[in-house]
């Protein structure tokens, strides 16, 4: 990857650099990693162009991925578009939710299993709910109304 730096960009370290970098890698919350790629975007230095190279390679929601690649375009770096992710984004995701369907009475609601979920397994939820977008929630219940094998 190269770089030309002819962009307006601020080249020195921001202030709030750990803290930029702490929730550019905060599982709990794909937005504090959005909102952190946005910042650290206005900052042409090689640490900050490295964490953004890192959510570029790394991170597991698309959209990140994405804000991550425009800022680095834009700090004139040699970077390809990520692709979007095809498949489980967590290693037997089936298992994980159904065991949380099972773990609730019968009887219970969509909002309750989704509740769940969120208490349980927040790294699973935020994830999928940035990953998904707008279509998390009917995405989660046709997975919440698929008949469960007990």
């Amino acid at each position: 990857m190269t770089n030309n730096h002819d962009i307006g960009a601020v080249s020195e370290l921001p202030e709030n650099f750990e803290e930029l970098k702490r929730a550019a890698n905060r599982t709990g919350s794909w937005r504090d990693r959005l909102n952190a790629v946005n910042e650290l975007g206005n900052w042409d230095t090689a640490p900050t162009i490295k964490l953004l190279q890192h959510v570029l390679t790394g991170d597991q929601v698309f959209q990140v991925r994405e804000a991550a690649y425009r800022k680095l375009k834009q700090l004139g770096e040699d970077v390809q578009m990520p692709a979007k992710n095809k498949g489980e984004l967590f290693k037997g995701l089936n298992k994980v939710l159904l065991r949380i369907k099972k773990s609730l009475p019968v009887g219970h609601t969509f909002e309750q299993f989704k509740e769940k979920l969120q208490k349980t397994r927040l790294d699973i939820y935020d994830t999928y709910e940035g990953d998904k977008g707008t279509e998390f929630d009917s995405w989660l219940r046709a997975i919440w109304e698929a008949p469960a094998r007990r």
